[in-house]
């Protein structure tokens, strides 16, 4: 399967047509979803269309020239149900395409349909009571990821180059990892949200929340976040392997990560050492881990409340408290930034796990064969989100079952492709190992 990008050169060169492409993606949908259910609202007809009247015109340079693609349920596209996954939701059609729809299309891309979510973004995994479970194309037992479950399983199994999804709570990252594609968590602030509102609401971003590309390569994901950024993302210059600094942080102080996990960190850590690279375990650098995660569920339950007061009542730090605190957690990391590229960690601390409908409150994480709070494995994506940073989640492996590993590659502000081009070197080194 061509990649988007040679999807679009084909498409220019004359090698193939759009329509070409839009119906054998159609008919890798229509083979393949019926079994991990990953494209759950289809939009075939619209697409075909749009995909003749590019061919039925001189072809241009746009990037995304005739491009299959799929977006996450939660984002408007004008004619679209956008539930969220909740049933009073299920006849909510949008009007107008959400922001970064409209500039993936006007990039040539095509839009087949959308792709499937927990019940409000609320999950690691995607099963809602509208359109089920999505089940990851490598073992239908697991999870695909949430919130952008359908999104990475699409990836996965190879229904669409490209796709766009969401992340607060490591909604892209984590889904990324656990089906072996790309994801990319953008700076917060950079990427225009509108269009991505909680149903039958035109309110604000969410604190902490962004919107950023899903891909199989990692040119098409710098390629989507180009296109979709409000303003131009600063690109790393040229350098030698072994001019990268890299710090590595395989387990959380507050979430043990499984034997595989922190193994494939530090095969990375040992990879770019060999090739000349700074590589460091620790640093006093860091922000202090345990009050940043604390800080970041606070305030990252004030955001999933969407205004309402929390089950368990009003949070006990006021928020501007807690916005001091994010505002020194953010110089911390920019002064780590100073001596470190780049930070590696796991995306989260256990491959994909087994469909569990528990709620998160009580359900287990199962690391290396003991339970452990599934709730404390949270700490991993918050270690980008809280201070706003940048990830890239990057597939290095396979654990003993032959599910995927991924981790993230967190660079500083603004420094997205930095965290793109340490993501794409860790890959090309573990999987020349």
């Amino acid at each position: 399967m061509r990649t988007a990008l040679q999807t679009a050169a084909a498409i220019r060169a004359g090698e193939t047509t759009a329509i070409a492409e839009c119906d054998a993606a159609i008919a890798r949908i229509e083979a393949g979803n019926g079994e991990i259910n990953a494209v759950v609202v289809h939009d075939f007809d619209r697409a075909r269309d749009a995909a003749r009247a590019i061919d039925a015109s001189p072809k241009d340079d746009r990037a995304l020239l005739g491009v299959p693609m799929t977006v996450k349920e939660s984002f408007d596209v004008a004619g679209l149900v956008t539930s969220w996954g909740f049933p009073e939701h299920a006849d909510h059609i949008a009007t107008e395409d959400a922001v970064a729809v409209q500039r993936l299309k006007a990039a040539g891309a095509v839009i087949l349909g959308k792709t499937n979510v927990p019940v409000g973004l609320a999950d690691l995994q995607s099963n809602n009571p509208i359109y089920g479970r999505t089940r990851n194309p490598h073992n239908h037992d697991r999870v695909s990821g949430g919130s952008s479950g359908g999104s990475a399983a699409a990836l996965a199994a190879g229904f669409v180059p490209l796709e766009f999804g969401s992340d607060i709570g490591g909604s892209i990252r984590v889904p990324a990892a656990f089906c072996g594609v790309w994801g990319h968590k953008p700076t917060f602030g950079m990427l225009d949200t509108d269009g991505h509102y909680f149903p039958r609401t035109r309110g604000a971003a969410l604190n902490l929340s962004v919107i950023g590309p899903l891909a199989r390569d990692p040119d098409d994901l710098a390629l989507a976040l180009d296109l979709t950024a409000d303003l131009p993302l600063p690109k790393p210059a040229a350098r030698d392997t072994s001019d990268w600094r890299i710090l590595l942080l395989p387990q959380h102080p507050l979430a043990p990560a499984a034997h595989p996990i922190r193994s494939a960190v530090e095969a990375i850590g040992a990879a770019f050492a060999a090739a000349g690279a700074t590589v460091a375990y620790e640093s006093d650098l860091l922000p202090d881990l345990v009050e940043q995660h604390a800080d970041y569920m606070r305030i990252l339950a004030v955001a999933m409340a969407r205004g309402q007061p929390p089950r368990a009542g009003p949070p006990s730090t006021p928020m501007p408290v807690l916005l001091d605190r994010q505002a020194e957690c953010r110089r911390a990391w920019r002064r780590l930034f100073r001596d470190y590229d780049a930070v590696i960690a796991p995306a989260w601390g256990t491959t994909a796990f087994a469909h569990d409908d528990t709620p998160i409150e009580t359900r287990e994480a199962w690391i290396d064969g003991a339970p452990s709070p599934f709730g404390a494995q949270i700490a991993y994506p918050g270690l980008a989100t809280f201070p706003l940073l940048p990830a890239t989640s990057v597939p290095v492996g396979t654990d003993p079952d032959g599910l995927p590993i991924g981790v993230q590659v967190i660079a500083d502000r603004y420094a997205d492709h930095t965290a793109i081009a340490v993501a794409r070197l860790a890959h090309d080194l573990t999987r020349s190992r």
